[in-house]
């Protein structure tokens, strides 16, 4: 196994989750006093893992097409326009 890789993939994936929309539908559904919380726990985590595998089959898949390096940019296109397009609407709902 490469620790290395695992560590760095765990790390980048845990601080991208935490506080994000799945955690907070997960807590939210905790919060109900009538569900088992194990429930929450293993759907939440088998939503997580189902995820992954598609992000890891993608990625296998795309990578025969398209260089690394490129897709690589792409993402961080992809996410300065995701963040723009959150500003802009951000700014404009409140004027």
């Amino acid at each position: 196994m490469e620790w290395k890789l695992l560590i760095t993939v765990f790390a980048g994936v845990f601080i991208a989750e935490m506080a994000d929309k799945t955690q907070l539908v997960t807590l939210l559904f905790a919060a109900d006093r009538n569900v088992s919380k194990w429930t929450v726990f293993f759907g939440s985590a088998s939503a997580l893992v189902l995820t992954s595998a598609i992000g890891v089959l993608a990625g296998s898949l795309l990578a025969q097409f398209i260089n690394v390096k490129a897709m690589s940019v792409i993402a961080g296109l992809g996410f300065m326009v995701i963040g723009a397009w959150t500003l802009y609407h951000g700014i404009s709902s409140t004027s």
